[in-house]
């Protein structure tokens, strides 16, 4: 047996969640054909809920959260891997069900791991979740037939990560980007990540959402739900389409079916939690080359694994800009 380092979640009887460093041994840590010297992992929307009272995304407790999962691996049962590869983890249950990424070793079944060459293990969690969640959303637009030229796509909640990195990637692929954010400090970020225009968040205050308004934009990636999504789509042009992936602002879409059968509008759902492992490491593929995102450093900051509990409180608040990658080697 040897020592993990990890922040373990703890549910008490009144479901208060206390989160804090433990060290147990690796006997702690599920099965799995690969174990991983984790160096860093991320902070997202989903980790904050697992360690929130009636947060609905951790199936059980204990648990040590983290769903994003960067490092080397330091044992193998796989044919598929081998000592000293790079490899990343995300999606299923990840952080979850299963132990995540806020500890110095994990381990895991083979088809939940990607092995990355063209990045760092360092880059690969700046990207995280989110960055891949970006890259889903902006291939459902392509794919869509969706093209530079077709005109403005709006991208919602652009200040968080999967804003931030959707931003990024559709600026370079050449598309005109509109970035709506609610915090008007962050207007030069999103213009340094290649926005051509960022306005307030939607619908303006006091504005009513119409069944059809005025079209705007060819496509829409949309991370907010709620009436923000419901203008998006009232305001998509015709055939244009909105990736949607998360609901921060709300789940509930108080809309019609007018843009939908008036203006063939498409609702595309983004989800990369149950995505099969060879889709997702096409993606990963793609996120080493053309989908790399330009202004990586920029968007990301670094915090380290002990920090990682005060950040989960602030980004439940809405104070998180872009990604904040967690440092957990030599974190402990």
């Amino acid at each position: 047996m040897s020592a993990v380092n990890a922040l373990v979640a703890h549910q008490d009887a009144e479901g208060e969640i206390t989160l804090g460093h433990e060290i147990v041994d690796d006997t702690y840590l599920p099965e799995g054909d690969v174990t991983v010297s984790v160096e860093y992992s991320g902070i997202n929307y989903k980790d904050a809920l697992a360690v929130t009272p009636k947060g609905g995304v951790a199936r059980s407790y204990p648990l040590i959260p983290g769903i994003d999962v960067a490092g080397t691996v330091a044992a193998s049962s796989s044919p598929e891997f081998a000592v000293g590869d790079r490899v990343l983890a995300h999606g299923y249950d990840v952080g979850t069900g299963r132990h995540g990424g806020y500890a110095d070793t994990a381990r895991y079944p083979a088809d939940y791991l990607v092995k990355i060459d063209g990045l760092t293990t360092a880059e690969a969690a700046a990207i995280g979740t989110a960055g891949f969640t970006a890259a889903m959303s902006v291939n459902a637009i392509r794919a869509h037939g969706v093209r530079p030229q077709d005109g403005p796509v709006l991208v919602t909640g652009a200040t968080g990560g999967v804003g931030s990195v959707s931003v990024d990637l559709l600026a370079g692929l050449g598309y005109e980007v509109v970035a709506s954010t609610g915090k008007a400090q962050a207007h030069d970020y999103l213009m340094g990540l290649g926005a051509g225009e960022v306005i307030g968040r939607l619908p303006d205050a006091g504005e009513k959402v119409r069944p059809l308004g005025k079209s705007k934009w060819a496509a829409v990636l949309d991370s907010v739900g709620g009436d923000t999504l419901a203008y998006a789509l009232s305001t998509l042009d015709y055939g244009g389409v909105a990736a949607i992936s998360g609901l921060a602002r709300s789940a509930e879409l108080p809309t019609t079916v007018m843009p939908f059968i008036l203006r063939g509008v498409t609702l595309a759902g983004i989800d990369s939690v149950q995505l099969a492992i060879e889709p997702r490491r096409e993606v990963w593929k793609q996120l080493e080359g053309e989908l790399k995102p330009k202004h990586l450093a920029d968007i990301t900051t670094d915090v380290s694994v002990l920090e990682a509990p005060h950040t989960l409180r602030t980004i439940i608040g809405g104070g998180v800009t872009g990604r904040t990658r967690v440092v957990v080697r030599d974190g402990f």
